[in-house]
């Protein structure tokens, strides 16, 4: 499947805020929203009116960059809201919470979605027992996170939960480091997702 390989912090300095995908560089004076709050490109820092489609096309774009999700399964997971019930924006958070790759980078074992994603890629991780490399699988409550044995000596790990351990772990999550085992008490409210999204207008531009 094709997937955005360039440099991911001109997707941060586009939408104009850190959207958190190189880790901890994110947090330092490196980051590249510190050093260069403008656009990429040789016309980024000139100043440009948007309009109401425009803000809601780059408020979708900015979300689909959060979670590293292309337009097809973005769209796919549109449709999973509106099909729930409750509020359609709040239905697509809670769904794009719920992604094995995301619980990975939540609980800490992760240092940002992109890497989290490749971490279960690569197998390390076990859900309900049992192996799960798929980056979009959709967890439920109740279901239980595990790292797998052979995998807790990798260095990566460690930095990852000795780095994200000062971090305060979502309401909706429990997390047993010292066992590598995280659970889903239950799918997140709006008010437990900390991203900067404003879905409504995300609704509003799927609806036209």
């Amino acid at each position: 499947m094709a997937r955005y390989t360039g440099e991911a912090c001109r997707i941060c300095r586009r939408e104009g805020q850190k959207l958190f995908l190189k880790g901890q560089r994110c947090y330092t004076d490196k980051c590249a929203v510190t050093r260069r709050a403008y656009g990429p490109g040789q016309h980024g820092q000139k100043r440009k009116k948007m309009s109401e489609y425009g803000m809601q096309l780059r408020e979708k774009q900015k979300t689909k960059s959060f979670y590293g999700v292309l337009e097809g399964q973005f769209r796919k997971y549109f449709e999973m809201a509106s099909n729930k019930k409750g509020v359609t924006g709040e239905n697509l958070l809670q769904i794009l919470e719920s992604r094995l790759d995301n619980v990975v980078y939540r609980l800490g074992f992760g240092s940002s979605r992109p890497q989290a994603r490749m971490l279960v890629t690569h197998g390390h991780f076990e859900v309900n027992g049992k192996k799960v490399n798929i980056p979009s699988y959709l967890l439920k409550e109740g279901d239980v996170i595990t790292l797998k044995e052979t995998s807790r000596q990798d260095a990566i790990f460690k930095e990852n939960i000795a780095v994200n351990a000062k971090k305060a772990m979502p309401s909706w999550l429990e997390a047993d480091i010292e066992n590598y085992v995280g659970k889903v008490v239950k799918l997140p409210a709006r008010d437990e997702i900390d991203l900067p999204v404003e879905e409504r207008l995300i609704v509003e531009l799927y609806s036209k």
